[in-house]
Parts: structure tokens; C-alpha cells; sequence
């Protein structure tokens, strides 16, 4: 593309932006979130999916997603399959209540619809005016001590005990001291602010494994492994079973709310804030979003979302969609890294997985530490998210206990229609299902 055609597309003067500002912020923000292709195929090979397939298939949804984005809302945002999101759909949906991933896929699908929905409709403002912001905060943090779980048992740091049900792993063996190595070498990249710290912690990690014995070298390079295993293979009619209900509705509102939460960090950053406080395109970058959910679907992706990482590229100048479309073709290039994906192992990625979990706890300094009618039900959830190791039934007791709690304080004026319709379907749903 010429200069002038890429100003004309992307109103780079007008964000008082250059191209190769732009494509630098999209490196960067493709770096700080390139983890993603190495964790998601783990995470949906865990649920029976095909390992290679689900390589690419991460790498297409996270490409579509973007150019989306970049080319229709303009932002500077980077999209991929959700990390929180994939850990449910494997581990609850799948390893907890049985479904094939066909079936949760379904209910991707679903929940993607609905997303859409509300992106198009005042439902949207609605929805988010009703849920408590203590609420919102410990979902997040819940859905962070979930990840965190996940990463600790798959880098054998906690292990399964009859007596106690937990323990400590055996250091002596590589898999667990490997993955506090690739924590530990993550953090201190951070702290140090190397860009890529995440996706350097892992390659780093391999790297170590490779060396003494425990990763196998299988190349770099590759044509991409084929997408047809998971291709259109969602189970739809499958997904319109009751039970499911709460499952729509836990993919929907951790997705609604990661996705807020980012695109609003997203936007004071990269100045896209009017004098009266109006976000430009905000409508569009929550379609591009909500789409890009159903999409994945199709695909055989987990729900693709935007990424908090986008704050680095925001960092580094990014300011108009053009970061957003570098970001998309790298990860259309990173699909011939299909071996160097293969050879990545779990312990690998445990630290990864560690990391992001600490991180999504910093929001827990954001709740309502004076009242315990707003604390206690959002600890409540926070808390029983990982210990049900369900984010569906982490927040379906935290609302329950929340709209109980309200109504025995004398407080029910407080309560919100749409948590008294919520607190209700998740009763009804333990009750009857």
C-alpha cells in the first residue's frame, strides 16, 4: 500500500500517527500476545481437539479478528482467543460436565450471537449497568485464580493428595522446576519491561528443556497444519440444551467484560477520547469484537477476544488500526511455526499461565473493602471459581449470595433488575438441572 492510501484508510494525521509508528506498535503488541499460539492448542488438545488444527486455527481467528478490527473500528487493538475463556471451555464444559467440543463450541457460537446482539442494541449498557461493579472485578479475578490453577497442576507445582486433596510437587524433577524457572524468568523480564516478556519466558523455557534432553527439536518451519479437523465442526442443536444455559451465560459475561474493561483501557491510552468524553468508534470496536466470537466459532476457537497486551503497542505510538492489521499479518506468518509450536511443552507454558493469573488479581484492590454486602458475595466468587474449578458455578453462587445477601440486609432496593433475573436463573439452575 502507498503512504497515501494507508493515511487516507487509517487517518493517520488526523491521530497525528506515522505508518511505520503504526507497524512497529503492531510488533510489539503481536510479541507481548504471541503466547497465545503456544497455550491455546495445549489447552483445546486437552479437550480431545486436534493439537495441529487448533495451531492454526488460533493463528486464522486471531488474523481475521484483527484485520476486523484495524480495518472496521479503526482501533489499535489485538485479538485472539481468550485466555479464561479456553481454560472453561476445556476444563469445565469438557472435563467437568461432560460435553464434546463440538457441543462447546456450540456454545461459543451461542454466546457469540448474543454478544452481538447487545453490541447492536442498547441491551449492551444495559447489561453492564445491572451487574455490580464488585461483581465484575471478582469475575476477573476468579477467572485469574482459575488460569493459575491450571498452570500450577500442569507444571506438576501442585499435585494431587489423598489426605489433603493438595501438595506441593517434587522439585527434584525437571517438569515442576522447569515451570518455576519459566515464571521466574518471566517476571523478571517483566520487571524489566523487555517487550515479549511472556512469549520470551516460554521459548526461554523450551530452550532449557531442549538442552537437556526433556524437548525434542522437530524444525521451525512448515506449511501450515490443516484446519479441516475443526472446520464448521460446532455442534449447534447440541448446545440448546437447559443446562447449557449457564454455560452461554458464563462465556458471555467473562467476554463482555474483558472485553470493556480492555477496549476502554485501550482507548484513554491511545487518545481516543473526544473533550466530551466520547470514545470514537466504541459501537464498532464492540462489533468487530463480539463478531470475531462467532467467528472463531466456525473455526474451532475458543472466544476470541481483544488483549489487554494491546496496551503495549499503545505504548509504543500505536493510534490508529493499522497496528491492529500488523498484528493480524504476523499472525498470519507465525502459521508456518507450526514445529517450534509442537515442541513447546507444558512446562513450558505453566509459568505463562501463573503470570497472567497474578495479573488479573490486581484488580481486586478496586472492591468495595467497607461493605460487606458488596464484598463478601464478590470474594465469595472469586474464591469459589477456581475451588469448583468452574467459572459457571464461581459466578452463578456469587450471584446468588449476592442478591441473599442484599435481601436479608434490608437492601434489596439495591439489587438491580438484571442481577435479580440472573440470581433466579442460576437458582433455578442448581434447583432443577
Amino acid at each position: 500500500m502507498k503512504p497515501d492510501l494507508l493515511n487516507r484508510l487509517f487517518k493517520l494525521d488526523e491521530h497525528n500517527t506515522r505508518a511505520s509508528t503504526e507497524i512497529l506498535a503492531g510488533a510489539t503488541t503481536f510479541i507481548t500476545m504471541a503466547y497465545i499460539i503456544f497455550v491455546n492448542p495445549q489447552m483445546m488438545a486437552a479437550a480431545g481437539m486436534d493439537e495441529g488444527a487448533s495451531f492454526a486455527a488460533t493463528c486464522l481467528a486471531a488474523a481475521l479478528a484483527c484485520l476486523f478490527m484495524g480495518l472496521y473500528a479503526n482501533w489499535p487493538v489485538g485479538l485472539a482467543p481468550g485466555m479464561g475463556l479456553n481454560a472453561f471451555f476445556t476444563y469445565t464444559v469438557v472435563g467437568e460436565m461432560g460435553y464434546t467440543w463440538q457441543v462447546a463450541m456450540g456454545a461459543v457460537f451461542f454466546s457469540g450471537v448474543l454478544f452481538v446482539l447487545m453490541s447492536v442494541t442498547r441491551l449492551r449498557a444495559w447489561m453492564l449497568e445491572s451487574i455490580p461493579l464488585d461483581m465484575r472485578v471478582a469475575m476477573g479475578a476468579g477467572v485469574g485464580l482459575f488460569i493459575g490453577f491450571i498452570g500450577l497442576q500442569n507444571g506438576g507445582i501442585i499435585v494431587a493428595n489423598p489426605a489433603t486433596l493438595l501438595a506441593l510437587g517434587d522439585f527434584s524433577q525437571p517438569g515442576p522446576l522447569l515451570s518455576a524457572i519459566g515464571f521466574l524468568l518471566i517476571t523478571t523480564l517483566s520487571v524489566r519491561q523487555v517487550p515479549g516478556a511472556i512469549m520470551l519466558g516460554v521459548l526461554g523455557t523450551t530452550a532449557i528443556g531442549l538442552l537437556i534432553g526433556e524437548v525434542h527439536y522437530q524444525g521451525l518451519v512448515s506449511a501450515p497444519p490443516s484446519i479441516a479437523p475443526l472446520l464448521f465442526q460446532l455442534d449447534i442443536a447440541g448446545a440448546l440444551d437447559v443446562a447449557m444455559v449457564s454455560v452461554i451465560i458464563a462465556f458471555l459475561f467473562v467476554n463482555l467484560f474483558d472485553t470493556a474493561g480492555t477496549l476502554l483501557g485501550v482507548a484513554t491510552r491511545a487518545h481516543l477520547v473526544n473533550d466530551k468524553g466520547e470514545i470514537q468508534n466504541m459501537d464498532r470496536a464492540l462489533k468487530a469484537d463480539s463478531s470475531a466470537s462467532v467467528l472463531g466459532a466456525f473455526l474451532g476457537c475458543a472466544p476470541v477476544t481483544s488483549y489487554v497486551e494491546s496496551a503495549a503497542g499503545v505504548a509504543a505510538g500505536g493510534r490508529t488500526g493499522l497496528t491492529a492489521v500488523t498484528v493480524g499479518a504476523l499472525f498470519l506468518l507465525a502459521m508456518f511455526l507450526s514445529p517450534l509450536a509442537s515442541m513447546v511443552p507444558a512446562f513450558a507454558t505453566a509459568g505463562a499461565l501463573l503470570y497472567v493469573a497474578l495479573l488479573m488479581l490486581s484488580g481486586l484492590h478496586a472492591l468495595d473493602w467497607e461493605d460487606p454486602t458488596e464484598l463478601l458475595p464478590a470474594l465469595l466468587t472469586t474464591v469459589m471459581i477456581p475451588l469448583s474449578f468452574s467459572i459457571a458455578n464461581g459466578i452463578a453462587i456469587g450471584f446468588i449470595t449476592y442478591v441473599a445477601v442484599k435481601l436479608v440486609a434490608g437492601r434489596s432496593r439495591q439489587v438491580s433488575l438484571g442481577a435479580w433475573v440472573l440470581g433466579g436463573i442460576f437458582l433455578a439452575r442448581f434447583a432443577f438441572i
